[in-house]
């Protein structure tokens, strides 16, 4: 997650600091602190991945590894890149070259929806929720392979009524978790900026990923907000993303 402040498992940005705790989780004990170091079990793999805009070079990594169930925290001051590495990852962008993976499958060339739905989903720093929707239709629209969404379908809800249900009481769980169930009702528009981010973060868990990238998640969130979201991403480590 591109951040400023944020602890993490293991930092991907190279050398730790010497005044940076040098903890890690077991699997990555026997790792070496340099910047493209192998893992054990990495579930995103990148290789030579450059992006140019004109004659400013944004993104150019030779060699990452991303290792599963682990947070990782991707740091550099703005301007750096991050935002736009992450672009490229998930498919909202392409790079001039490179090669890179997902849990062992080729992401080139592939469409963000594609990447959302082999299980890598990722939140924005300027929070991209519906905002003339409900909190709850923006849940419901997160879920992947809704039957009612194919146009011959849409037409006969014996054929998707029952999924639906369980979207919506999978929905109404998450905003639970996420202290967001009072607010089901109100437009995403209403929420603050803090709400819109655990809203995000929410309707990403909607797609059950096994990767969670997060964007500046603490960006311009209120302290109170802070440890919630804190806790919430712990959460999904132990769950196993």
């Amino acid at each position: 997650m591109p951040t400023d402040n944020f602890p993490a498992d293991h930092l991907s940005s190279g050398t730790a600091p010497k005044d940076v705790p040098t903890e890690c989780p077991t699997a990555l004990q026997s790792v070496p602190h340099e910047p493209g170091a192998a893992k054990p079990d990495p579930v995103v793999v990148v290789n030579g991945i450059r992006r140019t805009f004109g004659g400013l070079t944004a993104v150019d990594v030779e060699h990452l590894e991303i290792q599963r169930g682990v947070i990782t925290a991707l740091i550099g001051p703005n301007g750096a890149g991050k935002t736009t590495f992450f672009n490229l990852l998930t498919g909202f962008d392409q790079p001039d070259g490179g090669s890179w993976s997902f849990d062992g499958t080729p992401l080139k060339g592939k469409a963000a929806y594609k990447v959302a739905r082999l299980g890598m989903v990722r939140t924005f720093q300027l929070t991209r929720v519906l905002s003339k929707l409900t909190v709850l239709e923006n849940m419901r629209m997160g879920a992947t392979g809704q039957r009612g969404e194919r146009l011959w379908a849409a037409a006969l809800p014996a054929l998707w009524r029952a999924q639906e249900r369980d979207i919506t009481d999978r929905a109404r769980d998450l905003l639970k978790r996420f202290k967001l169930d009072a607010k089901e009702e109100d437009f995403a528009g209403s929420l603050s900026g803090g709400q819109r981010k655990l809203l995000e973060m929410a309707r990403a868990l909607m797609v059950e990923p096994k990767l969670v990238m997060l964007d500046e998640p603490m960006a311009g969130v209120n302290p109170a907000l802070k440890q919630s979201l804190l806790g919430h991403v712990k959460s999904l480590r132990d769950q196993g993303m």
